[in-house]
Parts: C-alpha cells; structure tokens; sequence
C-alpha cells in the first residue's frame, strides 16, 4: 500500500533535515547578538564613530524585517529546497565579506546582505519543518526542538560572541557563520529533494513594493527613534509612510488573485495569537539581554564570557521546557493555557529583577529571575511556532512561517527603540537631582535597568492578556500540508 509517508522522499531522513534546520536557525538567531559582543573592538580597529555604531545592528535588522514576507513567498513558489540552501551560502558569503572587512562601508554593506538572505533562509527553514512533520507526537517533538533553539539563540550568541572576542578576533564572529552554514548547505543539498509546486502563480509585486516598503520604514523608524527620538521629524514621517503603505497592503492583499499575504493565514485566532505573543515577545526579551548584559558587564564587572555563561541558566530552562511542553503538554492542551502562562511567568521573572543593586549578586539578584524567565519562553516559543504553521495549506506554509519570524523581528524594533529611550530618560533623571559621581552614575545606571524591567514585565502582562482572549480552546488542527507537498 503506498501512503503519503512512503511517496515522501524526505521521511526516512526527517531527523537528519531536523538537525540541519536547527543549525540554520540557530546561526540566524545568534548572528543578531554575536556582533554586540564584538561592537567595542570592531569599533577600536576600523575607527568608526560612536553615531555610527548603531548600523552594524541596524543594517542586519532592515532588510531581515522587511524583506521575510517575500523571502517566504519565494520560498512557496520556487523551491524551499532552493531558498534554503541559497539563504545559506549567501549568508555564508555575507559573513566571510564582513569578518574581512577594511572599513566601516564594507561591514555595513556585508551586515545588510546577511540580513537579505537570513530572510530568505529564515522563513525557509521553519515551512520545511512545518511540511516535513506532520505526524503529531513527531511534529511536537521537532517544534519542540525548534523552539528551543529560537529561544536560546540570543543568548548563545552572547556567550559565543565573548569567546571569540577574548580568545581569538572581533572577526571570528562573523567567520564563525561559516562554521554553520557550508556544512548544513552541504547537508541540506544532499538531504533535501526539490519538488517542484503544482502551482506556480505570478509574484504578487504590488503587495510586495508596499510590504516590503512599508516594513522598512516601520523597522527603520524604531531604529531612528533610539538615536534621534520619537518626535523627531524624520522619525514621525517613517511611521506615518509605513502606516499608510501596511494599510495599503492589506487592502491590496484583499482583492488581489494571487497575494503575497493570503488573508486566510493571518485571519485564524490561533495563528494571529501565536504572532502576536512572537511580537510581544519580541519586544520584552530586549529588556532581559540588552540590560541585564550591560549590568552584569558594567555594574558587575563580568567579563564577556562570564555574561555568556551567565545566561546558561535561561539556555536550559528554555531547551527543557520547549521540549517538554510540545512533546507532553501542548497536543493535549493547545496553545492556550500554554502562551499565557509563559508570558506571566517571563513577567514574574523580569519584575524580581527590579530588585538588582549596584552591589548585589548574581545568586540572588538575577539567577531566580533568569529560571523564570527561561521557563517562561520555553511555554512561549514552542507552542507559537507550531501554532502559526498549523492548518496551513502547503502553498502558504513559507509565508505563514515568514510572519512568525517578521513578527519577532518588529517586536525587536519596538523593544529596542522603546526600552532604550525609557533607560536613557531615567539614567539622565536620576543624575539631575544628585551630585555627580561615580557612585551617583552606577545608581543612576542600575536604575534605568530597572525602568527597562518594569515596562517588560509590563508588556508581558498586557501579551498574556492579549493572547488569552485571541487563542482558541483546545488542541491545535492537523497540519493540512502532506508530506509529499514539500519541495
């Protein structure tokens, strides 16, 4: 008897493609905090300006947020196959351009093109998952595995980043790409089969211009923000053209033939809950890996591999709990008491580190908070995954899984752009009103991270909320794309 198991080439060697995915995934998750580590001494041997710092994080951010929704319908209509392995060697290549780079130019040039292919690798990597896994108890299982990576990644990147700062070159965090991407591009040519769509409808280029437009004057607006404030001229006009340009989108999408974003995937309660909780996400995390870096280096004294290996305890409660919950909790629950539960948790977790002091200790004052907030994402980040690829036609899977990732990537924006500005208010209030010194100035620091806490905790709450009235009851629907349909 031939079942859609036996037609699928990829099915006996579904684990090994998981391996590769989860490689991709975490190179693509931890080269958005790698370079952090690396600014200081990226900045002291090619000799740019503290104004022009900000863009070796910003040229990567752009065109990864802007430009997801298109790498994912690429991905649908030519060949996730080919998206996946072009995303690698092209981020690949990016990598090796920067981490040779002479000047300020290059480096910005060689960010933005690792942030052009990570959106098409991206999207990419998560629709052959969503395709490949379409038995429940296995799909759980891979989502679970995903998740975790997702969700660590950061946090890797940091400890990563500091070893090789310290042990070796600012450079080996961008030559450390390649470590990741050719032997997964490798991997992935021999693994994976193209498998050509029965339908090959015509790019959606109206949707496209305006999608990817009005993204990128939303992403770049944040990044303006944190530099040149909310009310400032240039920034007011980048939302004002991005809100105009996302509602024109919408509207297109709605009459179009052949949409770059079919309605009917965002539209689900379960899929726009699961963005939504990457959004919110996206926007607190910020408030734990930004500042609380900045405390344990700065207040602290922590080297940089000390941070990294600080942020180990969030790693494992993260791994442990995204496994456990896709492959024992969410197939008999569902998202919705999952979700919100993890976002209240994170909450908890980022509120106990309001209590941090400038003399405190890293035991009592952040450890309990980083085990939290772990457990936190770990309830988070699985069921969101599965829950917005879940019920999706096998010719939307790429951009379904586009939008989790365009989701998290405005989210960082928001966070980014908003918890800077609110440290920066409360550190410069908190000297106006006390004598300067050095003493003032680490309470004054300490204080501005706390600020960051709260409104985390904060956003949080409001996401836990949020996501319990937009999430259905109940076990999430079968995967309607069938096996044989990857390609």
């Amino acid at each position: 008897m031939v079942t859609a198991q036996t037609q699928d080439p990829h099915f006996e060697r579904r684990w090994l493609i998981l391996g590769v995915i989860g490689i991709a995934q975490l190179m693509v998750v931890l080269d958005a905090t790698i370079v952090n580590i690396a600014l200081p001494s990226a900045q002291a041997d090619l000799g740019f300006s503290d104004a022009n710092r900000q863009w070796i994080i910003t040229a990567y951010a752009l065109p990864f947020g802007s430009l997801l929704l298109l790498g994912g319908r690429i991905s649908d209509l030519f060949g996730r196959k080919r998206a996946f392995i072009t995303g690698l060697l092209g981020f690949a290549a990016a990598s090796a351009l920067g981490g040779l780079a002479q000047s300020f130019g290059v480096l910005v040039t060689a960010r933005a093109l690792q942030g052009a292919f990570g959106a098409l690798l991206a999207p990419a990597a998560l629709s052959l998952l969503a395709v490949t896994f379409t038995d429940p108890a296995e799909r759980g299982k891979a989502f679970g595995i995903y998740g975790a990576i997702a969700g660590m990644g950061g946090a890797v990147g940091l400890l990563l980043g500091g070893v090789l700062t310290e042990v070796l070159d600012w450079r080996w965090c961008l030559f450390v790409t390649l470590v990741f991407a050719l032997p997964a591009a490798a991997a992935g040519s021999r693994l994976l089969h193209h498998l050509p769509s029965p339908m090959r409808p015509p790019l959606d280029l109206p949707g496209t211009v305006t999608a990817t437009t009005g993204l990128l004057a939303l992403v770049y607006g944040f990044s303006h923000a944190e530099s040149d404030g909310w009310t400032d001229a240039l920034t007011l006009g980048l939302f004002v053209v991005a809100v105009v340009l996302l509602t024109v989108f919408v509207q297109l999408q709605r009459r179009a033939e052949h949409p770059l974003l079919p309605m009917r995937v965002v539209v689900d309660r379960n899929r726009g809950g699961a963005y939504f909780a990457m959004m919110s996400a996206g926007v607190g995390i910020f408030g734990v890996f930004i500042f609380l870096t900045f405390y344990l280096q700065q207040t602290l004294d922590f080297s940089p591999i000390e941070t990294g290996v600080a942020f180990m305890p969030m790693n494992l409660s993260i791994v442990s709990t995204s496994i456990l919950v896709n492959t024992r909790i969410l197939a008999r629950t569902g998202p919705r008491p999952l979700i919100p539960t993890g976002m209240g948790l994170a909450a908890v977790g980022l509120a106990l580190l309001t209590r941090i002091e400038v003399d405190g200790g890293y035991a009592t004052h952040v450890l309990p908070s980083l085990i939290l907030v772990g457990i936190g994402f770990g309830l988070v980040f699985a069921p969101a995954f599965q829950g917005a690829t879940a019920g999706v036609a096998p010719q939307d899977s790429g951009v379904a899984s586009a939008m989790v990732n365009t989701s998290q990537q405005v989210g960082g924006a928001i966070g980014t752009a908003l918890l800077t500005t609110l440290v920066v208010s409360a550190t410069s209030g908190y000297v106006e009103d006390r004598v300067p010194g050095p003493a003032v100035a680490a309470e004054a620091a300490v204080h501005g991270y706390t600020v960051a806490f709260w409104v985390g905790a904060g956003i949080f709450v409001v996401g836990a909320i949020i996501t319990r009235l937009l999430l259905r009851p109940g076990v999430l629907a079968s995967p309607h794309a069938a096996p044989a349909a990857a390609h």
